[in-house]
């Protein structure tokens, strides 16, 4: 056959909903290749008419029985006309499914011609074409195309697109699609067209087309060779003075690639274009790429310091895509990670050298640990190259795009940069123009390097998340440290037995003078024991291990109150520092919960107060005196580091650390820690923020550049503080804050600290700031989801009858992805105390919002029920709640992407 290869289809496979189930070793070559693609685009109100003409060839080195026939892939379609060589076909000669068309008996080589028409303006999956706020816009990857024509719509099948596309001038004066603009006029009838070509071979996950009314942001670059490559940014007009930031940070990230990877530029064009309806992040189809709001639009007055980053972070990485994962692509979906998980490493790298490292890791880690550690325990468990799937939509995960990161992250320190810079290059040099797998970049990496890679090759195939025990012991008498790592995987679905990982394990030393710069290195862990002896210490150190986080693994170790501190006082590694203070306070709360003993009383609050004087100290570091005037040294102390530090641990990352948690317990204990740091630094809160209230002030207007980020990172982390406190001159504060503020960032942060704080004396003022806001803000969408993500954080009972009145808000489009995220997911995965609310209130929400969703877009769907199958991390009070509500998603009509993630759930 032309697609991808099955099995015999399980029992499983054959149940209403369900989709069968593809096998990556089942993997063959096309039978047939696609050499050219000519698309026309015939744009109507309430019709598209797409004609292609596909010049197709067989395929010589594939396999496949050629009595199968030519087999494309097509939906939600109705097939006007078929002919090959411009002959029509005869009916006899060809047969439609409703997946499929097959034409029997095809030449060697030959032009095959079809009609369709698609009905954009029906199509809510948001795959394929579809229409956003009235604007034409496409999204293919991974398997959006069919919706579109009839098509070998799998990766490894790369044409050259030739898009002609043909629309009425003044509803849609903006036609574009990929490559470089080759030609355009009028017809007769008055309407406009213009046609596209793009050069490069690629395949159909990454064709765009977009039609509208847009404004445009036009800018240049000159590349390292000298060539000029026009910048072009589309969006509405009311949006286009927020597209200023995404084109600087399309600049610096064309700038960083030829510097780092020497990757430059291809076409003469480079085009985004800002859609409000979405189903991910932003798309790197070849030359141009189409972008949820979210990711494009940044002004201070409307977005936060996280979202200017954000824009940033995302204007890079789909830029970076255009050498990996457009020039070198994968071969199938079960090589995903070999776009996804390179490319996020690549811009991860790119917003620590643009922000700070430090905080950036930290985010980083925390988003693994947190929610990709779960993912890996959970039902839906799989390696970054998986062995199979029924829907690859569902496969769009935390695994396969931040665990594929920190893999190739690994391979760059066992490697070097030096080195692994020489890998890439014979990866890109070897395999441009290609569809390749995981494999051929690990060989690229040995080739170039010398290293014989092979058993780090578990971390593509092997799922779940190796646990490290580390064990440790000091001679006095001869001055000896002892280290023994022992390494173990527990079991996941498939794979109930792990060969051992290559673990790099990055280590340090802390003793009386500090931070031992002479005892760093990397530790190679390959088996499931091993020993290491240090005998260059007078005295006994203290241990940093794991630093930088250069494994994605669970560390087990047992540290003293006092080994955590020094680690947090003299440490240089940032990362190792926060990972330090949250250990100490999760130590704290394993102590309380497992009914040791009470924050509040006089042992724990003596340890805690061994933190807190660290934090003091660093503090004191940070404020230094200019002109009789206190201000925040960023040199010495990062602030956004500092507040980083000063922050207790989120329940998801304590959840990580206490199994079958009591979610009322858990989350209490998280408000009195919290509470208790706030009390014990109160003055240093409220000389902090004046401080950096006033620096801030001193420095002019809002830039978003590190050292403004950073002083207002840890200001607003002072209120926030504050707040809880419930004292009137704070609540004053942020009322001020609110009302004056020239950004988002502290308006926003004002709004937060009060609803968040968890005082009744709030409650009238939170009220008036909340309505306040909307009414300033009510035009902006964007402003808007953030209004509403807030509310559902409430931790106050009433906060899911607050849900379902915002859900009926004339503010609020049900079928819009990003207000689905603000609300509902904002509602189940960051309000753990009400989603987990007995009586199961919150659960029975998501589980009617997740079947309403899954009629129209079933990716959403599929990720919008995640939080229910985590059931097995909770309490048996919480857990049977939950396994009920999955039951009763089961016994519903559930689209296959649904069906795949509650059927294993329940397995």
């Amino acid at each position: 056959m032309a697609d991808n290869q099955s099995r015999n289809t399980d029992i499983a496979d054959l149940d209403a909903g369900s989709a069968p189930t593809i096998y990556r070793a089942d993997y063959t070559a096309s039978a047939y290749l696609i050499e050219r693609t000519e698309l026309d685009f015939q744009l109507h109100r309430d019709r598209t008419i797409v004609r292609s003409c596909l010049s197709i060839v067989r395929n010589t080195q594939a396999n496949a029985d050629k009595s199968d026939g030519l087999i494309l892939q097509g939906s939600e379609m109705v097939l006007n006309h078929v002919s090959i060589n411009g002959q029509a076909l005869a009916e006899s000669d060809y047969h439609v499914t409703a997946t499929t068309l097959t034409i029997r008996n095809a030449p060697e080589k030959f032009k095959l011609e079809t009609e369709v028409e698609i009905k954009p303006a029906e199509n809510l999956s948001l795959e394929g074409l579809y229409q956003s706020d009235g604007m034409y816009c496409t999204q293919c990857e991974a398997e959006g195309f069919r919706r579109i024509t009839y098509y070998l719509d799998r990766p490894d099948v790369m044409s050259t697109f030739t898009t002609r596309i043909e629309a009425d001038q003044d509803a849609f004066p903006v036609l574009l699609s990929n490559g470089n603009k080759t030609d355009q006029g009028t017809s007769e009838d008055g309407r406009h067209w213009v046609q596209w070509h793009d050069p490069f071979k690629k395949p159909c996950y990454l064709f765009a087309l977009v039609a509208g009314d847009l404004a445009v942001l036009e800018d240049q670059y000159t590349t390292m060779s000298g060539r000029e490559v026009k910048l072009e940014i589309f969006a509405e007009a009311k949006d286009l003075d927020k597209c200023d930031h995404a084109m600087d940070s399309l600049k610096r990230s064309m700038q960083w690639d030829e510097q780092v990877y020497g990757r430059e530029y291809d076409l003469d064009l480079y085009m985004i274009v800002a859609v409000s309806f979405f189903n991910m992040g932003a798309m790197e189809n070849k030359g141009l790429n189409i972008f949820n709001t979210s990711c494009v639009l940044a002004h201070p007055k409307t977005q936060t310091d996280a979202a200017f980053q954000r824009v940033e972070a995302v204007v890079a990485h789909e830029y970076f895509h255009n050498w990996s994962g457009n020039r070198v692509t994968c071969r199938d979906w079960f090589q995903l990670s070999l776009k996804e998980g390179f490319t996020v490493f690549r811009d991860a790298c790119f917003s620590a050298d643009m922000n700070s490292y430090t905080v950036k890791r930290i985010e980083d880690v925390n988003l693994l640990r947190s929610a990709q550690f779960a993912e890996d325990a959970g039902p839906m468990a799989h390696s970054i190259r998986p062995d199979s799937y029924q829907q690859i939509s569902n496969f769009y995960t935390l695994t396969i795009y931040e665990k594929g990161a920190e893999i190739i992250r690994m391979q760059h320190a066992l490697l070097g940069a030096e080195t692994f810079r020489a890998g890439t290059d014979l990866y890109f040099d070897r395999h441009d123009g290609q569809a390749v797998t995981c494999e051929d970049f690990v060989v690229a990496m040995e080739d170039a390097s010398g290293v014989d890679l092979g058993q780090f090759r578990h971390w593509y195939s092997q799922a779940g998340t190796p646990v490290v025990e580390a064990e440790m012991d000091w001679d006095d008498k001869a001055r000896l440290f002892s280290l023994t790592l022992k390494q173990s995987c527990p079991p996941s679905p498939g794979q109930p037995q792990k060969d051992d990982f290559q673990i790099p394990i990055a280590i340090g030393f802390v003793d009386e003078s500090g931070y031992r710069q002479d005892c760093e290195q990397i530790l190679d862990l390959n088996q499931s024991r091993q020993s290491w002896e240090f005998n260059q210490f007078e005295c006994k150190p203290v241990l940093s291990l794991l630093r930088g986080f250069s494994a994605p693994v669970k560390l087990t170790i047992d540290y003293s109150y006092e080994e955590l501190v020094a680690i947090v006082q003299h440490e240089t590694d940032g990362y190792s520092r926060w990972d330090a203070a949250q250990r100490f306070l999760t130590k704290l709360l394993h102590d309380e919960l497992g009914g040791q003993r009470q924050i509040t009383s006089a042992p724990a609050l003596a340890d805690l107060n061994k933190l807190i004087d660290c934090f003091e100290t660093l503090l004191a570091d940070g404020l230094v005196s200019i002109d009789d005037s206190a201000q925040w040294d960023n040199d010495r102390v990062d602030a956004a580091m500092m507040a980083e530090l000063l922050r207790p641990p989120g329940f998801a990352l304590a959840l990580e650390q206490i199994e079958e948690v009591d979610v009322a317990q858990l989350h209490g204990a998280l408000k009195l820690l919290r509470l208790q740091i706030a009390e014990s630094m109160e003055l240093s809160f409220r000389r902090l923020f004046e401080v950096l209230d006033a620096q801030l002030k001193s420095l002019g207007s809002y830039k978003p550049d590190p050292l403004h980020v950073a002083l207002r990172s840890l200001k607003n982390y002072a209120l926030s503080s504050l707040l809880l406190l419930g004292k009137p001159e704070d609540l004053q504060r942020a009322r001020e804050q609110f009302d004056v503020a020239d950004n988002m960032t502290d308006q926003f942060a004002a709004l937060s600290a009060v609803v968040l704080s968890g005082h009744h004396s709030h409650d009238h003022e939170s009220a008036r700031m909340l309505e306040a806001f909307y009414q300033q803000w009510s035009d902006e969408q964007l402003v808007v989801n953030q209004w509403l993500g807030l509310q559902a954080m409430s931790d106050k009972p009433e906060v899911i009858q607050s849900i379902k009145t915002l859900s009926e808000h004339s503010a609020y489009d049900a079928k819009n992805p990003n207000q689905i995220r603000a609300l509902i997911s904002g509602f189940a995965s960051r309000n753990p105390a009400q989603f987990h609310q007995l009586g199961g209130a919150g659960y029975r929400l998501l589980a009617a919002e997740v079947l309403r969703v899954d009629g129209f877009n079933p990716q959403i769907a599929a990720r919008l029920v995640s939080p229910l199958t985590a059931f097995s991390r909770y309490a048996a009070k919480h857990r049977d709640t939950m396994l009920e509500q999955l039951r009763w998603l089961a016994e519903q009509e559930l689209s296959p992407d649904l069906s795949e993630v509650v059927g294993k759930s329940l397995v």
